[in-house]
This record gives C-alpha cells, structure tokens and sequence, in this order.
C-alpha cells in the first residue's frame, strides 16, 4: 500500500519541484548549464554544446591537464512598447561545464568552432604514453 496525498505520491512532489519541465527556474539555480552531445571514435573525441542565444565572443573553451572546461557568459535584453506601456527585462547568467577527458589527448591539435548557437570541438587522441617501470632493489 503506497502513500497518496490528495491523489499524488507526496514524496514524487519534491522531485517534481527540481524538474526542468515544471520549474525551468529552479533548475536553472541549481544547476546552470547547456546541454552536450559526446561522442568517440578510434581518432578522436567530439564534443557538440548547444549555446542558444550566446555570442561567439562570450564563449570560453579551455584545457587544463586532462580537464576541458567550456564557459559562456548569457546576457539578454528585451524591450516591449505598445500603447499604455513600455516594459524592458534584462537577464544575464554564466554558464560552464568541465570534462576529464584523459590523457591520450593532444592538446596541441584540438579545434573548436562556433556556429548558430552550436559549439563543435574535436579533441584528438594521441599515441598512448608507454608505462615505463623500475626494479627497485631490496636491502
């Protein structure tokens, strides 16, 4: 026998609070970010984020060690006059995801290109590293 409150299970209702269909708002404050696609082939790895609404300049794409970071900053404003009134919003807002995507990577050759809100990186892999070993004497 399940609980039911007022015909819903009372413990869904906090999860549905959080959920970006009923509350875009709060999960926007939770958790600020864009959306990913990541795929791998045997050359590379290959990174598509969906930017709507942000300007190439106010893209940042990063690599430290094995972490790519991508960071946007979104700001918009909207102004509406008709008569009886005028009404301006402004919004603004950082955005920013980080990946670890190993070793393997040649940061040298990696290459990022920005297209009607889609940002496309292609991180090439590199030859891996032979694991070189020591005999360590005992005494």
């Amino acid at each position: 026998m399940s609980l039911k409150l007022y015909g819903r299970d009372p413990l869904r209702m906090f999860e549905d609070v959080f959920n970006d269909k009923v509350s875009p708002f709060f999960s926007s404050m939770v958790a600020p970010s864009f959306k990913v696609d990541i795929s791998e082939d045997e050359n590379a790895i290959n990174i598509e984020a969906d930017l709507p609404g942000v300007k190439k300049e106010d893209v940042k794409v990063s690599m430290d060690d094995d972490v790519l970071c991508i960071t946007a900053e979104r700001t918009q404003n909207e102004e509406e006059k008709k008569k009886g009134y005028h009404r301006i919003e402004r919004s603004w807002g950082s955005l920013s995801r980080s990946f670890t995507v190993g070793e393997n990577i040649n940061a040298d050759k990696i290459e990022a290109s920005y297209d009607n809100g889609v940002l496309k990186i292609v991180l090439p892999k590199s030859e891996p590293k032979p694991k070189t070993g020591k005999e360590i004497s005992i005494k």
